[in-house]
């Protein structure tokens, strides 16, 4: 579900910062896929640039998928998602200054989803992010959490419990 709800929060970012429709919507299609290669939710180092390199093999399927072809630059975010900015080898620095933009929103919305993480000090730190957030996310992002998890718990499938987190937080 994670994916899922870094895939919803990275088209809050992208749509406060302007970004472009089908910039926005590969953006969101690469997040969806941002972990899939993830082996445990601790360190693991390389999950990122195993997950481009997934995404990269599996063009066609996430673009039938999703409705949205994937691009170089959103690969690149995904690849470098999990990389502090300070970490980056002079490769991943390079590939950054192509996209930062879309590297930084998607790293900002996987670490909005952190409340689903047990510690407050690993919840997100909006100091460490590149790109501002409007003030009514973090509250939208917790409350994501919540309450797709309590759905999950209450037996919904992992689309019916983010639906009715939608729902419940941003009712029509």
């Amino acid at each position: 579900m994670h994916n899922a709800r870094v895939s919803l929060l990275v088209q809050f970012l992208a749509q406060h910062h302007e970004l472009v429709r089908d910039q926005a919507l590969a953006l969101a299609a690469a997040a969806a896929c941002h972990d899939c290669r993830r082996h445990h939710d601790r360190n693991d180092p390389g999950h990122g640039e195993r997950a481009a390199r997934w995404l990269a093999g599996n063009l066609d399927t996430v673009a039938r998928t999703f409705g949205q072809p994937v691009t170089t630059e959103t690969i690149t975010a995904v690849a470098l998602h999990d990389v502090p900015h300070d970490a980056f080898t002079d490769t991943q620095a390079s590939a950054y200054r192509q996209s930062p933009h879309l590297v930084d929103l998607l790293k900002a919305a996987d670490a909005l989803d952190r409340y689903r993480l047990p510690l407050r000090r690993w919840w997100p730190d909006p100091s460490r992010l590149r790109v501002a957030l409007p003030t009514w996310l973090p509250p939208v992002a917790f409350d994501l959490v919540v309450h797709s998890e309590q759905a999950s718990l209450d037996g919904a499938t992992h689309g019916e419990a983010l639906e009715h987190a939608l729902h419940t937080v941003l009712p029509e």
